[in-house]
């Protein structure tokens, strides 16, 4: 299989199922496709056309299969290697997983926005300006909050259904926006956090994206320069 990404310092799509795949130790090729612009004529855009119809990273190529979208790819991957088991075992678990897995996908708009992923950055002082400033992203951090305290709570850790799924590589980017911009949280938050950075798969990440040494303006709202 080879699975198709974007800048590891930026593409918090690419991270999840990379990370995925790196810590459930399945054997992929990665193909890294940089960033230049996303114009329909730049260069990124150009090589992803001729990979998937979409058009965005990340793609998991399977022999003559492209499967695009993040969560579909993780999908594909638990359905395709059922003994790794991905998901949680339990039924309810399953769902509860799916659920915060399906609401990071289509929800946390306001935290996303301010907070784009940069692991290389070290930006406490825009988190701490954007939360006093920015009642919808306080209300997503409490509500991410709210969520990890419950599964931890329910699981008993050390991840959020206990062993590694595909919910902690779901919100790995997660992770990494909090300690880039210095995100205050609750001590057992805190806790997951650097359990997650832990990670070999996150860890090997993280060592890649600070090797890139790339600095992409269009992706750095808060700088000019490294």
């Amino acid at each position: 299989m080879q699975l198709v990404i974007g800048n590891k310092n930026y593409s918090s799509w690419s991270m999840r199922p990379w990370v995925l795949m790196r810590q459930a130790g399945i054997a992929f090729e990665e193909v890294k496709l940089r960033f230049d612009a996303f114009t329909p004529d730049s260069e990124f855009k150009t090589r992803l056309a001729r990979i998937s119809p979409a058009g965005r990273v990340p793609v998991l190529l399977d022999g003559e299969l492209a499967v695009w979208d993040t969560l579909a790819i993780a999908e594909y991957l638990a359905e395709r290697l059922p003994a790794l088991q991905l998901w949680p075992a339990d039924v309810a678990a399953r769902a509860r997983a799916r659920s915060v897995c399906a609401e990071m996908h289509s929800g946390f708009g306001a935290l996303r926005s301010a907070f784009p992923m940069n692991i290389e950055a070290r930006l406490p002082e825009v988190g701490e300006r954007v939360l006093a400033e920015q009642a919808a992203v306080r209300a997503d951090r409490e509500r991410l909050v709210q969520m990890w305290s419950g599964l931890l709570e329910a699981s008993g850790g050390p991840l959020l259904f206990g062993a590694f799924t595909i919910a902690d590589a779901y919100f790995a980017p997660v992770v990494m926006r909090f300690v880039t911009y210095g995100v205050p949280l609750p001590p057992r938050i805190a806790a997951y956090v650097e359990r997650v950075r832990a990670l070999p798969g996150v860890a090997a990440w993280v060592d890649d994206a600070l090797a890139e040494q790339d600095f992409l303006d269009f992706e750095e709202p808060y700088r000019t320069r490294r």
